[in-house]
């Protein structure tokens, strides 16, 4: 529309063109959107459930010889699951951070039970 010659809409001449792979804008809300409140508001609500579980790990999991805490991911779904059902997100947020580590790529209820989750 933007570039249709019939348009007299102001709003579409008054929004900026869209930005290019490189621009350090490119693929992000326009400062001060509520579109970049929401992702903000978002992204806080997430940081907020991670270290929820890391709280959740410290305290029902067991120290190890390395110092390091540690519980199977039985006993972490069966904790965590009454508080919020997307544990193996938070899971796998809380490890793209550096905060747990676990072998594999996604945790399964029943046959990764025995997964051995870390907190670093």
């Amino acid at each position: 529309q933007r570039k249709n010659p019939f348009s007299n809409d102001e709003r579409l001449a008054a929004k900026p063109l869209p930005s290019h792979r490189g621009d350090p804008s490119y693929g992000r809300p326009p400062e001060g959107s509520k579109t970049e409140q929401r992702g903000r508001d978002a992204h806080s609500h997430v940081g907020k459930e991670v270290e929820e579980l890391c709280g959740i790990i410290r305290s029902t999991g067991e120290k190890g010889e390395d110092g390091h805490v540690s519980v199977t991911f039985r006993q972490l779904f069966e904790t965590y699951v009454t508080i919020s059902n997307k544990v193996v997100g938070i899971l796998l947020r809380a490890r793209k951070h550096g905060l747990v580590h676990f072998e594999g790529e996604m945790l399964w209820q029943g046959k990764d039970d025995d997964v051995i989750i870390t907190l670093l």
